[in-house]
Parts: structure tokens; C-alpha cells; sequence
């Protein structure tokens, strides 16, 4: 297939990658540039989610090709105009466009519209789901929990390591454990710590150990842990 990727950002890199070598011919232009449409059959958006829109509408419509964009919260709205069109959304983080390329390999894809989208993830060996329109924002904020939070509350893990004076690295095998625990057992089941037993004056000393500026993070998460250990608790026989 003749892709025209437009957007050289990390998910377009990736994107140029994986397809290039799963055998279709991949022409990649940053978003401000001319868009090349002669051959294309699909016109493939990675750019910003803001920016999808205003980009589809550069474009000339036409029958011979599907644009479509790998924007997760968006739906087809956001290409109005064009006569074919799709969305592949990957549920994998792409942090840069060789370790991206790699991950969209046997990824899934939210797909939604033209027979296009769901060719384009089988070809790289993905596994396609489709969503309604109004789940799509929230299945995109469930994408950002797993993925984004989970790297923000590791960024939290370092901050606090060094204020007790070790590394990120010294509980990294910790937090892959639990982890692990999770994807065997259920987050319910996983659930250890003060939180599943009840233990408020270790939470409570952990708050006044811990910089003033990690609090309002961790009473926010000791409470969803405190919510855990109720349903823990609910599951569990008298």
C-alpha cells in the first residue's frame, strides 16, 4: 500500500518504520510541509490531536484515498469532508520511532471507518478493536491512566528515593513485582501495604516523613488504595 504519513513526531517515525518494513511504500512529511497525494492511498495523520482537523482540511477530497488519523479521544468527525475515512488508534506508548516501530508490531488498535485502518494493523501483525463514538474519550482516558500516570507515579518513586537518599533503581524490581501481581491476580488481590490493612498511623507517618510537595499525590492514591482494600475486604470471606 502507498502511505502518505504526515507528521515526523514520535508517533509518525514510529509509524514509518513499522509500516516501511511490514512491506508498504511510506512517504513521511513533517505537518507544515507540502503533502505529497500522487500514488497515496491512504493519508495517514500523526499529528497533535488539536491539530487534526485543520490538517485534514488541507487536503483535497477525494475517492482513491482514505485519510485517516492514529488520534485516540478523536473520532471520524475530525476528517469531515473526505469521502473515505479512518482512525488506528495503537494502545502502546511510543516514546521514540525505533522503540515505537517495534512496540506497533503486534499491538492493538482501536480501529474505527475504512476497511483500510483494519488492513494497515493486519499487516503488522496487530489485533483490532472497535469502540462507539462516545466511548471514545473514555477508553482514550483509560489509555492515559495505564500508561502516562503509571510514568508520572514512577516520577514520583525517584523523587522520593532521593529524598531518602537511594534511586529510582532501587524499586524498580518492587513496582515490577506488583505489577506482575496485578496482571496474575487482579488489582484487588495485588493490593498490599497499609492501605489493605487498615494501618492509617504508618500512612500517617509516611506524610510527615515525606516532602510537602509529594503529599497531595499520595493521600490522593492512599485513598484509591483505601478503596481497593474495601472491595479486598468485600471479596474476602467471613
Amino acid at each position: 500500500m502507498n502511505i502518505t504519513i504526515v507528521g515526523a513526531g514520535r508517533a509518525g517515525s514510529a509509524f514509518s518504520l513499522a509500516l516501511a518494513r511490514a512491506g508498504h511504500r511510506v512517504t513521511l512529511v513533517h505537518h507544515d510541509d507540502p503533502i505529497p497525494l500522487e500514488d497515496a492511498q491512504v493519508v495517514l495523520l500523526c499529528v497533535p490531536d488539536g491539530e487534526v482537523a485543520a490538517t485534514s482540511a488541507r487536503l483535497a477530497p477525494s475517492a482513491s484515498r482514505v485519510v485517516a488519523h492514529v488520534a485516540g479521544s478523536l473520532t471520524l468527525a475530525a476528517l469531515a469532508g473526505h469521502p473515505r475515512v479512518a482512525s488506528l488508534h495503537p494502545l502502546v506508548p511510543l516514546p521514540t520511532g525505533e522503540r515505537g516501530a517495534a512496540r506497533l508490531v503486534g499491538a492493538t488498535y482501536c480501529v474505527a471507518g475504512d476497511r483500510a485502518a483494519a488492513d494497515l494493523v493486519t499487516s503488522l501483525g496487530g489485533r483490532p478493536i472497535t469502540l462507539a463514538d462516545d466511548q471514545r474519550a473514555l477508553y482514550h482516558a483509560t489509555a492515559a491512566v495505564a500508561a502516562n500516570h503509571l510514568v508520572a507515579l514512577m516520577a514520583q518513586v525517584g523523587d522520593l528515593a532521593e529524598a531518602a537518599g537511594l534511586d529510582l533503581d532501587d524499586f524498580l524490581p518492587l513496582a515490577r513485582l506488583a505489577l506482575a501481581d496485578v496482571a496474575e491476580l487482579g488489582p484487588t488481590a495485588a493490593l498490599t501495604g497499609p492501605a489493605s490493612r487498615g494501618d492509617v498511623a504508618t500512612i500517617d507517618a509516611h506524610l510527615a516523613a515525606m516532602p510537602a510537595a509529594q503529599r497531595a499525590t499520595y493521600v490522593a492514591l492512599a485513598r484509591a488504595a483505601f478503596d481497593v482494600a474495601e472491595r479486598q475486604r468485600a471479596r474476602t470471606p467471613a
